[in-house]
């Protein structure tokens, strides 16, 4: 990354990041002088490898992300980089005719630009891919949990307002069946015994009732036929 990129990358920050660098010793060696009064900040050191810059801001870090996006400039190809875009094939090397071919065509697919690699707030350190994180998606999340909650209330036992109607239905389930297996009876479990002794008997009832209101039903058409004949007679 060039001179001029950089400061082109701190205009556009001016305000609301400031970017420091230096190199990787001197780095750990201002770190480790604060270890003392911040020891979180050891957490940094396993990151600062290779070409390394701290960004620090206050504002809204998915903001400061984009920003450093944007200020991206487009590279040549040269023999032997990696190719990062599927112009050929991401992750190939790419060889000598091939980066002839693309800068005769006057394609640059490769960029130089400042990537987050960590994020480091009030003594954590998080994965960049929080940075996507929006509020939609916290509230699928969300709902996802508070779904989840009756299941696992119903695990362990534990009622709740979202548990209990559930709890309920289990516990009559097991009252009917205790009541099934023993002498132990109430009304409403008579009604279970007597289907349990004759299934027959409910499947009949069901279908003798069926063609009564079909019956009733079709009488009530023809009488009301009869009274639109009856007004052109």
């Amino acid at each position: 990354m060039g001179y001029k990129q950089m400061q082109q990358i701190r205009m556009s920050l001016r305000g609301k990041a400031m970017v420091l660098m230096g190199k990787n010793t001197m780095m750990h060696k201002a770190i480790r002088g604060h270890l003392e009064n911040n020891p979180a900040l050891e957490k940094l050191l396993p990151y600062i490898w290779g070409n390394v810059d701290f960004v620090f801001t206050k504002e809204d870090l998915t903001e400061i992300r984009d920003i450093l996006l944007a200020n991206k400039m487009p590279a040549v190809a040269c023999a032997g980089a990696i190719v990062p875009c599927e112009l050929i094939k991401t992750g190939d090397k790419v060889g000598a005719s091939e980066a002839t071919l693309l800068n005769m065509l006057n394609i640059s697919p490769f960029s130089f630009r400042l990537v987050i690699q960590q994020v480091f707030d009030n003594g954590s350190i998080y994965n960049p891919a929080v940075l996507d994180t929006t509020e939609e998606t916290l509230h699928s999340r969300f709902l996802e949990g508070v779904r989840n909650v009756p299941s696992l209330c119903l695990q362990i036992g534990y009622l709740t307002v979202a548990s209990v109607p559930h709890s309920i239905i289990n516990g009559y389930k097991w009252v009917l069946a205790l009541s099934v297996e023993t002498d132990y009876t109430f009304p409403l479990a008579e009604k279970v015994k007597a289907f349990l002794a004759d299934p027959s008997a409910f499947v009949a009832a069901a279908t003798t009732a069926t063609p009564a209101k079909v019956e009733a039903k079709e009488v009530s058409e023809e009488s009301d036929e009869d009274m639109g004949f009856g007004l052109f007679d």
